[in-house]
């Protein structure tokens, strides 16, 4: 049997502060995610999404238990994670085409590329290939000659996935990706992850604090909280969504969103909270 793509194995993760005694982020985190799924992570602030996120990326390491990515223990980064931050980790000295062509021209020739003999071919089949992502985020060539700073929000996003995207990675890892946004261009930025991740069939965890956007965005959503004495996890719900509950348009109704965030709402601690929402009329 394969082993999943993604397994958290008895997870703890302890912080230290001198003179304090050590505060414990996740403890007893047990989960596993399967190639393709778009995982939504939510639940309150301190309950361990962006540490659990990190984790994943290999940018840190838990204080107890294994992170296997295909049966295999992560301990550092790799091309096979692309991370998306809040706040778009764009180099404001390069252009945008630039700034998405620069992973992997820096993968194949490193700072001093120029010196080698087939830098410049290689360079124009790169920048071919940042240009055709560019146009894939809905953004125009001449945008492409622009700098970050040039950019709204909304687009400057837009252009941090296209480098993360860019390297072809087997898992996408985004941290809030879209709270800064304004309410019309987070929509727009949603639609745009759900049919970029359903023509690639990128492996996404996508980390929010809106429990909405999580069902909307998911093809599962685990909801994360804080252990109790009523249950030795931190995965208060795990939700399955069907994509047949969907609209023609991709997009679930707003009852039965409504209708999912109360149950994941009124979910206890420990249960796992599963709906098959085939044939549902509201």
């Amino acid at each position: 049997m394969s082993p999943h793509l993604i397994e958290l194995r008895d997870i703890t993760v302890e912080y230290k502060t001198p003179g304090h005694p050590p505060k414990r982020v996740l403890d007893n985190l047990n989960l596993t995610i399967e190639a393709g799924e778009l995982l939504a992570v939510c639940g309150q602030t301190g309950c361990g999404k962006s540490t659990m996120l990190r984790l994943i990326l290999g940018a840190e390491l838990p204080t107890a238990g294994q992170v296997l990515i295909e049966g295999h223990e992560s301990r550092r980064p790799d091309r096979n994670r692309g991370y998306v931050p809040q706040k778009y980790s764009l180099f404001p000295d390069k252009t945008v085409l630039g700034n998405i062509a620069f992973g992997p021209e820096m993968e194949e020739f490193g700072l001093f590329g120029w010196l080698h003999p087939s830098f410049y071919s290689r360079r124009k089949e790169v920048r071919a290939k940042a240009m055709s992502l560019l146009r894939q985020m809905g953004l125009d060539d001449a945008d492409g000659r622009k700098f970050p700073d040039q950019l709204s929000g909304g687009m400057q996003q837009r252009v941090a996935i296209a480098q993360a995207l860019i390297m072809k990675p087997r898992i996408l890892l985004m941290d809030e990706a879209f709270s800064a946004l304004d309410p019309a261009t987070r929509t727009d930025m949603q639609r745009l992850l759900r049919t970029l991740w359903a023509k690639t069939g990128t492996t996404i965890l996508f980390v929010t604090h809106n429990i909405a956007e999580a069902i909307y965005l998911g093809s599962r959503v685990v909801v994360l909280g804080k252990e109790t004495p009523q249950s030795s996890s931190n995965v208060i719900a795990d939700l399955e969504v069907a994509e047949s509950a969907r609209q023609e348009s991709g997009q679930l109704s707003d009852k039965e969103i409504d209708r999912l965030t109360k149950a994941i709402e009124g979910s206890t601690p420990g249960s796992r909270v599963e709906f098959e929402m085939a044939g549902f009329n509201g």
